[in-house]
């Protein structure tokens, strides 16, 4: 009952939130007046999503000499990630960082980011690949669509690593093991082919549950790991990049369309400017912080390397989970997509 009672409360403030900026705002932003928007994200000051949508706002607000100015909101400013996307959907907010992870169960396609081994190695080539996609940038961003999300860019905050409350080096390591996932049932698939009991969970509440055992480990980027302070819970990190950390840029469709030409091009201006400082900031971040567990002596933290040898048997359990995507969840647009973007990643490579 209280959960329900605080989403609400939530829900009515963001609405509130949303009609005093609309009653602020005007009609243009070419000398007629300001536009006044607002932009959710799922991580905090300092993280990846958090900095990238304050450039992004900076950058629409100089270029609209001050007639655009966005308030970006730390994640639980406006609720979690579910209540995030519920409210970019109804228009509640115009822009949001979303993470497909969060939109297992509504976009059964969005699902493939979920499919690990998928990307190369190569974070640079990673992010070349979901620049250009089609089968991301226009089969994928039109499924968003129907359901009132409209994809503007895709982009890596870098690859996935391990933690744990013990070693992770075999999939027989993860025999019986907690793993906290996102809200994606692909993801949830993944797990249970290495033998682990997957956990959904808001990563709000991933520090106290590592804490206290209610789930052993969990997956994100290396940057979140530190800066979230996982590490100090949890002896061990493993050096897996068994996936990448995909985040989507994304506005509300209605919203969007609604706008004069001038102000989308500027927004889609401003988001091709942003690919590479996105990319610069995660690398950077993922770099740096890697060195602050390894030198950390208040909270040790053991750092292994898997070998190729050992990600390949990691790698055989994940292959049926791609056949199981296909006949299992999504239907022939899906198998489309996927085949698609396989393609692409081989020519690419």
């Amino acid at each position: 009952m209280f959960f329900k009672q605080k989403k609400f409360m939530l829900l009515t403030l963001a609405i509130m939130i949303s009609m005093i900026l609309a009653a602020c705002g005007s009609e243009g932003a070419s000398g007629e007046g300001t536009y006044n928007w607002t932009f959710v994200t799922e991580e905090m000051e300092g993280q990846v999503q958090y900095e990238y949508a304050r450039e992004f706002a900076e950058r629409l607000h100089e270029k609209s000499d001050g007639d655009i100015n966005i308030e970006v909101f730390e994640f639980g400013g406006l609720g979690d990630e579910v209540n995030q996307v519920e409210q970019l959907q109804s228009g509640i907010v115009e822009f949001a960082i979303v993470s497909p992870g969060f939109t297992g169960t509504m976009v059964d396609e969005g699902q493939l980011f979920a499919l690990q081994f998928l990307f190369t190695d190569d974070m640079e080539l990673n992010q070349h690949i979901l620049d250009t996609s089609e089968a991301l940038n226009v089969h994928l961003a039109n499924k968003y669509e129907q359901h009132n999300i409209k994809p503007l860019a895709f982009w890596t905050e870098g690859a996935m690593q391990w933690t744990g409350n013990r070693e992770l080096r075999t999939p027989e390591d993860f025999n019986g093991f907690k793993m906290r996932t996102q809200e994606s049932p692909l993801i949830v698939r993944s797990y249970q082919a290495y033998g682990a009991d997957p956990t959904p969970m808001s990563w709000g509440e991933l520090y106290t549950s590592l804490d206290r055992g209610v789930v052993d480990g969990q997956e994100n980027p290396i940057f979140f790991i530190e800066d979230a302070s996982f590490h100090e819970v949890q002896s061990h990190m493993t050096i897996s990049r068994h996936n990448i950390y995909v985040a989507m840029t994304t506005v509300n469709p209605e919203f969007y369309n609604g706008l004069p030409e001038d102000i989308r091009n500027m927004i889609d201006e401003t988001v091709e400017e942003m690919r590479p400082v996105g990319f610069d900031l995660q690398a950077q971040l993922n770099e740096d912080l890697l060195d602050s567990i390894v030198d950390n002596e208040t909270h040790p933290t053991e750092v292994i390397e898997l070998t190729e040898a050992e990600r390949d048997a990691f790698r055989a359990l994940a292959e049926p989970v791609r056949e199981y995507f296909v006949d299992e969840v999504v239907g022939e647009d899906g198998k489309m997509i996927l085949e698609m973007l396989q393609a692409e990643i081989e020519a690419a490579q």
